[in-house]
């Protein structure tokens, strides 16, 4: 399925904006799911971005230069068997015009307070050589709110956790080709972008009994800076049946935090306040090789290599205050973690047509070694794996308009990188996220059935099962009533989901889509006392009608009966969005006008295992609004192909809690 933005009316600030726009796809201020599933993988132009964590890629990434979104439900054997969920792999823009063109934007809008951004592009293809560059500066706010009531025999907890958030993000991006003949071409192209966000959440944890009331209020303070730089250089060798591909992409990638937790005034419960300075470095390089032999119109053979190296290194540097006000460095609350990472991949697919029939099968192989190296243990732990992960699809066309197709798949998913080591990230004097150096990967077997309809998918049947799938674990130490998450494996994870999409064309003048998932998960694990199992219902739509003046305008939402978001059981959740839009200029100028979250409501739930009994509302923000203008200048004829990039898949992993 791929989602054409360029053709699209609604505004959009950054990449979590245009997830809402994906059929299916539900976004709340935990991340994305699809179908009940939260494991999905982030591409952009094929390339891994597991250097990121999910969050802050949704937040940090603008939309101003993303063309099209494609989502891949079965992933093939071309693509790295990472992941057990379907991947969204996000096109940017490719200059495709003869001649010279560009185009200006700016934005402005109001959610948790006056934001901001603007963009310019220019592009030029003429004879051999085809170039383009950009930048942009964008400053969104929003706001996270976290609601927890739990109970530790007679006493109760009470926490409110309120975050404002205010990124400023500058980047500049540039790529070049070369076309040598009709044959032959090279490239490269090359971004850097530095995010800086500074903020600070509040928290009050009001703690009962009886017959007492106690306060501890805190806020933490964070001052963070991320750079990335990319480059990725490219040859190509293409004629009517040979098409041969040769990939070099580097990150850069650096993650320096500073936040301080303090206690505040009004609190009635001492707390030693504490600083932490976390720094993070990643360097990815990922060599690739890709060759199809188009033998006919009816069958086409695959062949390519891969060999990624990831090396990475996080430092935590965790002090105390004493006495004097002055903070004191703690040794044995500081970590420093290291991560070398190698995997050399081998893959094989064919596709085949005969008839009514058609046939695409492929084969991965996957050799990796891992090595986790942790200072304040002097301790190293080494992970090898070698295996083959095969993948099929058989699809027969029905009629002129209906098809049906099987799909299978076996796939692994690696654990983040962060989530390996030990550190002790805090939120407040009462909660924090904690690393797991014994965390193992999962594999997942997936089956799923297809009716397509003109080729989109209108129903669709799947079930997966994995082993040792990852679920963030949440838990409560009654001694000391601090809760803490970490990722745990499960011996027993399962999914069925059931989905039924369909046009709105049959309305006159809408154009559009809506459909349903129903969706049953279940999660088992002896182990941790975990057993949780729950069916539910989304509906989605997304529509579009033209008004009077030429005005379009454009509608999208969703709600759903309540769901299993990883321990959490969640009751109903709903998000509404609208957008106007019109052009001038003989289509040069072009305005919009969004509300989004209108309606946003979002985790209501309850956490109740392991002993564990607590009341959750995790929400956003609401009732955004904003402008954007848009003006394109320069020659609209004439197009080229655009190359689809090789390298695929290690910067997902990399969490940054940005």
């Amino acid at each position: 399925m791929i989602i054409d933005l360029e053709q699209s009316e609604m505004i959009n600030s950054n990449l979590q904006d245009i997830m809402r726009g994906v059929p299916g796809i539900i976004v709340t201020n935990n991340g994305i799911s699809y179908a009940g599933q939260s494991n999905i993988r982030i591409l952009i132009n094929g390339k891994t971005t597991d250097y990121m964590d999910m969050d802050t890629l949704l937040r940090d990434m603008p939309a101003d230069n993303i063309a099209k979104v494609e989502l891949v439900e079965q992933p093939g054997a071309e693509f790295d068997a990472t992941g057990s969920g379907p991947i969204i792999n996000i096109i940017l823009k490719k200059n495709v015009k003869l001649g010279t063109h560009g185009s200006v934007s700016t934005w402005v809008g109001e959610d948790e307070g006056f934001e901001h951004g603007t963009s310019a592009s220019i592009a030029s293809y003429k004879n051999k050589l085809n170039w383009q560059a950009s930048t942009g500066y964008s400053s969104p706010t929003w706001r996270e709110d976290l609601f927890i009531n739990r109970s530790i025999g007679e006493e109760n907890y009470n926490q409110a956790t309120i975050e404002p958030y205010n990124p400023k993000t500058f980047r500049i991006s540039g790529s070049i080709d070369y076309y040598i003949n009709d044959k032959h071409s090279i490239g490269f192209g090359i971004k850097n972008s530095n995010t800086n966000s500074d903020r600070v959440a509040n928290s009050a944890n009001i703690i009962t009994t009886a017959s007492t009331t106690d306060f501890l209020y805190s806020e933490n303070s964070f001052n963070r800076d991320q750079k990335v730089f990319n480059i990725n250089p490219y040859y190509e060798f293409k004629t009517e049946g040979h098409k041969l591909t040769a990939d070099f992409n580097y990150v850069d990638y650096k993650n320096d935090n500073r936040n301080t937790l303090a206690s505040v005034d009004g609190s009635t419960i001492a707390y030693t306040n504490q600083r932490y300075l976390q720094d993070g470095n990643y360097q990815i390089k990922t060599f690739r090789n890709d060759y199809v032999r188009t033998l006919s119109e009816d069958f086409k053979l695959s062949v390519g290599a891969k060999y990624s190296q990831v090396n990475t290194d996080s430092d935590l540097q965790s002090f105390s205050e004493n006495e004097d006000g002055d903070f004191e460095f703690n040794n044995t609350a500081s970590n420093i973690f290291l991560v070398d990472e190698n995997i050399f991949a081998l893959y094989s697919k064919i596709n085949i047509t005969d008839g009514k029939w058609s046939f695409s099968g492929g084969l991965r192989f996957e050799d990796s070694n891992t090595k986790g190296t942790s200072s304040s243990d002097n301790e190293t732990r080494e992970r090898k794996i070698s295996k083959l992960f095969p993948s099929a699809a058989l699809s027969r066309k029905i009629n002129k308009n209906l098809a049906a197709s099987l799909a299978y798949s076996y796939r692994i998913s690696r654990p983040s990188y962060n989530t390996l080591n030990s550190f002790v990230t805090y939120y407040d004097p009462l909660s924090s996220d904690v690393g797991n150096e014994n965390l193992k990967p999962s594999f997942t077997n997936k089956y799923q059935f297809n009716l397509t309809f003109d080729g989109q998918p209108f129903f669709a049947i799947a079930y997966s099962e994995t082993k040792d799938d990852m679920f963030q674990f949440v838990s409560q130490d009654n001694e000391t009533a601090q809760i803490e998450r970490t990722t745990i494996n499960l011996s027993d994870s399962k999914n069925w989901n059931f989905r039924l999409f369909g046009p709105l064309s049959f309305i006159n003048n809408v154009e559009g889509y809506t459909g349903i998932i129903v969706n049953q998960n279940k999660f088992g694990s002896a182990t941790n006392n975990l057993n949780l199992e729950k069916w539910s219902l989304i509906w989605f739509t997304q529509a579009s009608y033209e008004l009077p003046w030429e005005i379009n305008a454009e509608v999208s939402g969703n709600y759903g009966t309540g769901a299993l978001e990883g321990g959490l059981d969640t009751d109903w959740f709903a998000d509404l969005n609208f957008s106007l839009g019109k052009k001038f200029l003989d289509d040069k100028l072009k305005v919009n006008l969004a509300l989004s979250k209108i309606l946003n409501r979002g985790f209501v739930g309850v956490i109740d295992y392991n002993g564990l009994y607590a009341e959750v509302e995790s929400n956003q923000s609401r009732q955004n609004i904003q402008l954007r203008l848009s003006y394109s200048f320069g020659s609209k004829f004439g197009k080229k192909t655009s190359r689809r990039n090789a390298s695929e898949d290690e910067e997902n992993r990399i969490n940054d809690n940005n």
